[in-house]
């Protein structure tokens, strides 16, 4: 990787750091603000905790980037010559990839193995039974 496609993946990392920090939590504000109110709706509740935990995952995600941004920028700054190889088999990683994600840490094939389903199917055929 050159140093030109290391500093523009480097603006790429500080923009969408700044983005990221920048987001406040996502909040769902309870439909019920009464607790003596009973609703005439009698979906509004669970939709309420449906949209909550939606929230919640988003959030969640939201921090799992960001401390993957903060850890490719130290990456950039502590050993930039490693910056772009997978960190399981050393290989480059695609510069699509790179471009798409600057925080990226695999490659294709390692990111689908550590994906890939652990252990084997869950599911039983009709023939494990007979």
């Amino acid at each position: 990787m050159t140093e030109a496609q290391r500093e523009k993946l480097k603006q790429k990392l500080l923009a969408l750091h700044a983005e990221l920090t920048g987001k406040a939590p996502l909040k769902i504000e309870p439909n019920r603000t009464d607790e003596a109110r009973v609703g005439g709706d009698e979906d509004e509740q669970p939709l309420n905790e449906m949209m909550q935990a939606i929230a919640s995952k988003r959030n969640r995600n939201l921090d799992g980037v960001l401390q993957l941004v903060v850890k490719a920028l130290g990456k950039l700054r502590d050993d930039p010559d490693s910056f772009g190889e997978c960190e399981e088999c050393g290989d480059e990683i695609p510069p699509g990839r790179m471009e798409a994600m600057p925080y990226v840490q695999y490659c294709v094939n390692c990111q689908g193995q550590k994906d890939a389903p652990k252990g084997g199917p869950t599911r039983r055929k009709i023939t494990d039974y007979t």
